[in-house]
């Protein structure tokens, strides 16, 4: 009895050392934190609350890999001013092991690009962008394996096709080779010539599909040996308690689930995608998200951080505090129409007719201007009812845009329409309607009367858009009249002071400008 006893006592010790040799693997990632540096108005985000969770799951787990999907420059203050010098340091602070470029990384061009790289941390990807020649060849390797454990794990970068959505001047000699080839050309190699147990396609290309370009979802159907993605770009959420709404398990092209993530945007969640290593056949990853909110005493907050942040955080808020104006309505900017694209077509067409007014008084020929337009993924911020603030509006307006006055022709104008409907709207001036049918014809109307495909008209709009960005290629067929010589953010601010100097609030048309008749209305 004792014997059997013993045998019992030595195979249950056995068995307890067998699941101790059990290796796991936690990433955490994140996408598109557009410079949120600070802890928003509602609680949720900013990155000492981020840091807070990071070290968290570190101390409770042996195997943690850190991943960031692009995108984490541009959209407030912090980049605006200091151009990269706060949220480059704040990543290598947080300890990030992987980071991808977004297309926003490039917004100040290729040197100032590098200046950040040549000091970030970490494995930096890119595996169908070729630097050779650039300012950053050599920063960049197409993948990285990090070793758990007996088990190997491959990463690749996938990077999205900068045409229409990175400004040509930005990305320069930089080589761009199609996302889907490259990721599986790369997979294969991994899985088969080093090896990999487990392949991760970090990506910058979108859960869903933008100017026809090919998304997350795609690549994994179209793929056979990248287990999981971690992906960026389009803002998704793809919540794993509603996959009816946001697939994430997606089938690829020999049957099997790829897991495909994505965690919205602004820093608001933490990815967390937990892997038994030792059941990789089955593919049954736990995937969840942590929110990031203010939930966390001021002693669980990084030193380090709250020191480095504290000159950069003053400047900011003394601009974010700095009142310029009153709004009467609450104006969202994650919709492609409605009152935000409204008053930004509108403004476009006002500052434009100042300009032009300006300038016949030297130059009697001057043309008159005809219609504005802005770009939507211009507008980064809302703008709510109630005080407007200087911080507010750089935020919303960030981008080192100016306005152009061009001439056009109707036929290109209209084809910019027809692609501009086909993605939900665009902010054009209140003196135009976009009309379209389910068979994708569209009719454009200004001041009550069909264009004429045939004539020139006079477009007020951004250089972004003038020169044919966004999908909005036609645009680029056009004479440039006038440029101005201050970006549009400077304009806007001064239009906005304007408007309170004579105690008129903000205001905004909120009738629909882009109209789809379905056939039942016919």
């Amino acid at each position: 009895m004792k014997n059997l006893l013993r045998s019992i006592i030595i195979s249950a010790s056995s068995l307890l050392a067998l699941g101790s040799l059990a290796e796991s693997l936690v990433i955490l990632h994140t996408n598109d934190t557009h410079s949120n540096i600070d802890i928003a108005s509602d609680g949720t985000g900013g990155v000492l609350p981020r840091k807070a969770i990071i070290d968290s799951v570190r101390n409770a787990e042996k195997n943690v890999i850190l991943v960031d999907a692009g995108d984490m420059v541009q959209g407030t203050l912090y980049f605006n001013y200091f151009r990269g010098d706060v949220e480059y340091p704040l990543f290598n602070m947080m300890g990030y092991d992987i980071r991808i470029l977004g297309n926003h990384e490039f917004d100040n061009g290729l040197d100032e690009l590098a200046r950040h790289y040549k000091k970030v941390k970490g494995a930096r990807l890119a595996s169908n962008y070729d630097f050779e020649d650039t300012p950053l060849d050599g920063l960049f390797e197409p993948y990285v394996i990090k070793k758990i454990g007996k088990k190997k794990v491959g990463f690749i970068g996938i990077n999205i096709d900068p045409e229409s959505l990175i400004a040509e001047e930005n990305y320069g000699e930089m080589d761009y080779d199609d996302a889907i080839e490259s990721a599986n050309k790369w997979a294969s190699f991994l899985k088969k010539e080093k090896k990999c147990d487990l392949v991760v396609a970090v990506t910058h290309i979108g859960y869903t599909s933008e100017m026809d370009k090919k998304t997350d979802i795609d690549l994994a159907r179209e793929s056979s040996d990248i287990d999981i993605i971690i992906g960026g770009h389009s803002h998704t959420f793809v919540d794993p308690a509603h996959p009816e709404k946001t697939p994430y398990m997606i089938k690829n092209s020999v049957g099997l689930p790829v897991l495909v993530a994505q965690t919205g945007k602004y820093g608001k969640n933490l990815g967390y995608i937990k892997i038994d290593l030792d059941r990789l056949k089955d593919r049954n990853y736990e995937y969840k998200f942590i929110p990031v909110t203010d939930r966390f005493p001021a002693e669980k907050y990084d030193k380090e951080i709250i020191s480095f942040l504290a000159p950069y955080k003053s400047k900011v808020d003394s601009v974010n505090n700095h009142v310029i104006g009153y709004s009467q309505v609450e104006m969202e900017n994650n919709s492609r129409t409605g009152a935000y694209p409204n008053w930004a077509g509108d403004f476009a067409l006002w500052y434009g007719r100042q300009v032009a007014d300006s300038l016949r008084k030297v130059n009697p020929a001057f043309p008159e201007v005809d219609f504005g337009m802005m770009n939507v993924g211009g507008i980064r911020q809302p703008m709510h009812k109630g005080r407007i603030t200087e911080g507010q509006i750089l935020a919303t307006f960030p981008f080192s845009n100016s306005i152009q006055i061009i001439r056009i022709k109707g036929e290109d104008f209209i084809k910019a329409m027809k692609v501009a409907a086909a993605k939900g709207g665009e902010a054009i001036s209140g003196n135009l309607r976009v009309i379209s049918d389910r068979d994708d014809d569209v009719k454009v109307v200004i001041d009550g009367k069909i264009i004429d495909p045939e004539k020139e008209y006079v477009l007020s709009t951004i250089d972004y858009i003038a020169n044919g960005n966004d999908g909005l290629t036609s645009l680029a067929e056009n004479t440039l009249l006038w440029r101005d010589s201050q970006i549009v953010n400077v304009r806007i601010l001064d239009y906005i002071r304007r408007l309170a100097a004579l105690g008129i609030p903000v205001q905004a048309d909120m009738s629909p400008r882009f109209i789809e008749i379905n056939e039942i209305d016919r």
